[in-house]
């Protein structure tokens, strides 16, 4: 449900209020970001403020760069976190209820089946699994990550994977992120394709009337729970809802919030919207405490990475020096032509046997600095789990087992445990039941036989990945002293 509000400057107040001080709490981790951006992802990350980078959108921010390692190991970990965990070749997750008499029963697995089926189309045809690997890249490096799902006409689902710098979070009282606010900069043609014409400020208005269509704007999108909302059996009919006079209703959970950031007008707000289930998913590689920001892989090997160009700049130079020495001759020849080139003769005046020589004996054994600097790089790809991925990726056979996987590389698949069961109940949880909300209100399940012990309410969702049956195998071995088979955990999504 959407509607515009118009002349809400006290909500406008809020939200602008709100965002400065989301802005204070992100301002510590700022510094860090970049150089992460610098070394791992030149191209991710948004780090201007109050301007736009459209100016600098092209140019290459990859210069301080001399050893692509960083680049590539946080390359891999994305690829193999995206064939590990959701794959878009395989079946990655299950429906299941949670009483396993009703999991047996035929018609009830054949509803399950059959709206996985269609879910797991509805993936393949949206833009998830690119939005998907975008992420874990984000998610590996910055360790925060942020995706977007809304409704598409086109495609059921359409997903927008937000890069570090340009999005805010805020936690409940149960550490869960609940709040996201994103700054979006969209030319005059954009906005007003949005929001329509009326609705936008006096400057956009007129910039759109003089034909200006691709000069840009910051927009701000907020996402906060709806102070409104009332429990499901107080909430009042959609039919006989109160008009929403700049809030939400009260069966929005959710809150929507757009706004011009920067400029105080007429128009205080674009629309005011809502949501009946949070559409972003926050992801945090790891989290110390309270913390709404999360650390991952790239804070970890962010010391290694800055050691590695600085040891490749040295050994570069050390080459240089040995190759092209700085040299020394006679004041005779400081006019005369001369040439350093080999075979290049040069000419003097005065034969006494005075002549260019090199200015110092340069021999450095760069084998010490190259063993070093080989450590440094397998450093940096531990950290990001590149041999573990690899493994799997560069694997003899067609085909490998979740056993294999565990018999040969257990140690590493208990590192990752921590990390699947956050990826698990903050990305693939909140994704999955977005996803089968959009798709149940649209009405894509109602030709689907309704068995009579299907019951939505213990609807929860089984990860069969290949890293979530491995690592399952791997923590039952180490609690069973062998390598045993279980099923994997289940979790409830509505």
């Amino acid at each position: 449900m959407t509607m515009t509000r118009q002349n809400d400057s006290w909500l406008r107040t809020y939200f602008t209020n709100r965002l400065g001080a989301l802005d204070r709490d992100r301002s510590s981790y700022w510094t860090t970001w970049r150089e992460l951006a610098s070394h791992f992802a030149p191209r991710r990350g948004r780090f201007l403020t109050g301007t736009s980078d459209q100016a600098s959108r092209g140019q290459r921010k990859d210069r301080r760069l001399v050893d692509n390692t960083p680049l590539l190991a946080a390359r891999v970990m994305a690829s193999g976190m995206m064939a590990g965990i959701s794959s878009p070749a395989r079946p990655w997750f299950r429906l299941r209820l949670g009483s396993d008499a009703a999991n047996q029963d035929a018609a009830v697995r054949f509803w399950l089946d059959e709206v996985q089926r269609r879910m797991l189309h509805v993936f393949a045809r949206s833009n998830l699994y690119n939005c998907l690997h975008t992420l874990y890249g984000e998610l590996g490096t910055f360790g925060t990550a942020a995706l977007w799902i809304d409704e598409d006409d086109e495609d059921v689902v359409r997903g927008y994977t937000l890069t570090v710098g340009e999005y805010w979070l805020a936690s409940s009282r149960r550490l869960s992120v609940d709040t996201l606010y994103r700054s979006l900069w969209w030319t005059v043609r954009q906005i007003v394709d949005t929001f329509g014409r009326d609705a936008v400020s006096a400057g956009i208005r007129a910039n759109y009337d003089a034909g200006q269509l691709d000069l840009e704007y910051e927009i701000v999108h907020a996402i906060e729970p709806n102070p409104n909302a009332q429990p499901p059996d107080m909430r009042i009919p959609r039919d006989n809802a109160i008009p929403w006079q700049g809030t939400v209703a009260a069966d929005m959970r959710y809150r929507s919030v757009w706004f011009e950031r920067g400029t105080q007008g007429e128009n205080a707000l674009l629309r005011v919207s809502g949501y009946q289930e949070f559409p972003a998913m926050a992801p945090r590689w790891e989290v110390a405490g309270s913390d709404t920001y999360g650390w991952g892989p790239g804070w970890t090997a962010l010391g290694d990475a800055r050691q590695l160009q600085s040891q490749q700049r040295r050994k570069l130079e050390a080459i240089d020096k040995q190759v092209k020495p700085p040299m020394v001759g006679p004041p005779s020849l400081r006019n005369e032509p001369a040439s350093l080139l080999p075979g290049g003769i040069t000419y003097v005046a005065d034969p006494s046997g005075q002549s260019f020589r090199p200015a110092m004996e340069v021999r450095i054994d760069l084998s010490h600095l190259g063993q070093d600097i080989a450590e440094v790089q397998g450093r940096i790809k531990q950290a990001f789990y590149a041999d573990l991925f690899l493994m799997m990726a560069e694997s003899d056979r067609r085909e490998i087992t979740a056993r294999e996987i565990d018999e040969r590389h257990e140690e590493k698949m208990l590192m990752l445990g921590p990390v699947l069961e956050r990826l698990h109940a903050e990305l693939l949880d909140p994704l999955v039941t977005r996803v089968f909300n959009i798709m149940e209100r649209q009405g894509l399940f109602a030709d689907i036989p309704s068995p009579p012990m299907l019951d939505l309410r213990h609807l929860q969702v089984e990860f069969i990945s290949m890293l979530a049956q491995a690592q399952a195998q791997a923590q039952t071995a180490v609690a069973a002293g062998a390598s045993l088979t279980s099923p994997p955990a289940s979790r409830s999504c509505w």
